[in-house]
């Protein structure tokens, strides 16, 4: 067994770590990261970017199957599953290869193996070749979660599956169920109902993608509904049965009948195993607590980023701050804390929903004193020329005409909303933002056109 020393050794390398890697290595530190399957973790492989593949795929196909309303005629059109699913496999190829070399550029070891706490500066790595003993000034804990397993719903990665699972599907199923209304399971709604698929998702909740403005979830549900997918909200799925011809469910005084149903449910840290608690480190039902102003756990020099983080939202870009955070922070010894107020939520469906600090009412529930503004996109000429005028901008305002909460559904709202994120960061006046330029004609115009009515102005 090896003893190897290094800054820090970084357990996982998803986005959470290899983003903590990549910064610790630019400020001066020396990283190692431990990764047990292949560097980029869920998000490239099994997450977000295969996912968001086959969502820009089932878009371009709505398009094209739409195009008639542009004057361009179109006959024949059809889905080759294969390519397409090819198509996704060579991006995430693609960006795996780009990551790769980042780390050989940067010269950041990479440790193929299993990684345990062998104590507050050490890790043993069991690999292919043995084990490893490697120690650390200090260990970031990175190791990302699964999707979520319902008892009763047991994944059998055929009739009943996981996110993991759909992202592979050798041909396009013709009937699905989806339970869990939230992000993941509205975005495969939304692929698979522009695909041709018929789908019912059912949501316990009284509304889509939970937490999000409820003008806005309403929205989404009337774009997915004219596309023909069965919603069905306040209810829960029954024990679902399975047969020969697919899966049945019990929802309501309903029965679902579907080919196969996709548990889409959230997800679980991957903690377990990791020797956390025996070293001492505070946990909260399988994630990790922090300070939140340094991300170092209840044990000195121990830390954690990303989706094992507890209290905080499972987003890539989430760990990607959160390591950043590390990183400086054992750079300089001086605390650089992640803008939480300020995190930005996609949904990448069609149309897309995004949305950055407070609703409406959970600012109002705070005690927070706040005005609305809301401004639709049928009012602005490029969303008309785009044909996409359904959706809107909405503004949570503070009485110090501060902006606190920004919701948007429509074109490129997974784009617009960071002019939002970076208004709520920087913490100017409404109005003066809305008075710089936006150009016409524009998607963003219809920000701009909000933030002016913020100010008591507004072009339409």
């Amino acid at each position: 067994m090896s003893v190897e020393g290094f800054d820090l050794a970084i357990l996982g390398g998803g986005p959470g770590g290899y983003a903590t890697a990549f910064f610790a290595h630019d400020l001066g530190l020396r990283p190692v990261v431990i990764e047990r399957d292949l560097v980029g973790g869920t998000c490239l492989h099994r997450g977000c970017i295969p996912a968001k593949t086959w969502l820009h795929t089932a878009a371009t196909y709505a398009e094209v199957n739409e195009a008639e309303a542009f004057g361009i005629l179109a006959s024949g059109v059809v889905v080759d599953w294969h390519l397409a699913s090819a198509r996704k496999d060579a991006v995430v190829s693609s960006l795996h290869r780009g990551l790769e070399r980042t780390f050989k550029q940067r010269e950041i070891p990479v440790i193929t193996g299993t990684g345990r706490l062998a104590g507050p500066n050490s890790v043993r790595v069991a690999g292919a070749d043995g084990d490893r003993l490697v120690e650390a000034d200090a260990i970031v804990v990175a190791t990302g979660s699964r999707p979520q397993a319902v008892p009763g719903f047991d994944f059998d990665r055929e009739r009943i599956v996981s996110s993991d699972d759909a992202l592979d599907w050798k041909k396009r199923p013709e009937r699905v169920a989806i339970v869990g209304g939230g992000a993941i399971g509205c975005e495969f709604a939304s692929l698979l109902s522009d695909l041709g698929s018929q789908v019912t998702v059912i949501e316990v909740m009284n509304q889509l993608v939970p937490g999000v403005e409820p003008e806005v979830a309403s929205e989404l549900q009337r774009s997915l509904s004219r596309r023909g997918v069965r919603i069905h909200l306040g209810v829960a799925a029954g024990r679902p049965s399975i047969n020969d011809a697919g899966v049945l469910v019990d929802v309501g005084d309903a029965t679902i009948d579907a080919d196969v149903m996709l548990v889409a449910v959230g997800r679980r840290p991957n903690t377990d195993g990791l020797g956390l608690e025996e070293v001492g480190v505070e946990m909260d039902r399988g994630h990790v607590k922090v300070d939140p102003e340094t991300m170092e756990t209840s044990v000195p020099r121990i830390f954690a980023v990303g989706d094992v983080v507890a209290g905080t939202p499972q987003l890539a870009h989430v760990g990607f701050a959160e390591g950043l955070a590390v990183a400086e922070f054992l750079a300089t010894g001086t605390p650089a804390p992640v803008a939480y107020e300020a995190i930005p939520l996609v949904v990448y469906t069609r149309p897309e929903v995004a949305q950055v600090g407070l609703t409406e009412q959970s600012a109002r529930d705070s005690g927070v004193s706040v005005t609305t503004h809301r401004r639709p996109f049928g009012g602005g000429g490029r969303a008309v020329i785009k044909g996409e005028k359904r959706g809107l901008v909405k503004l949570v305002v503070s009485e110090a005409n501060r902006l606190v909460g920004a919701s948007i559904i429509g074109p490129e709202a997974g784009e617009l909303i960071h002019e939002l994120v970076i208004t709520m960061g920087a913490k100017p006046d409404v109005g003066d933002v809305g008075r710089l330029m936006h150009a016409h004609p524009t998607l963003s115009e219809t920000v701009g056109d909000t933030l002016l009515a913020a100010a008591g102005l507004g072009l339409h």
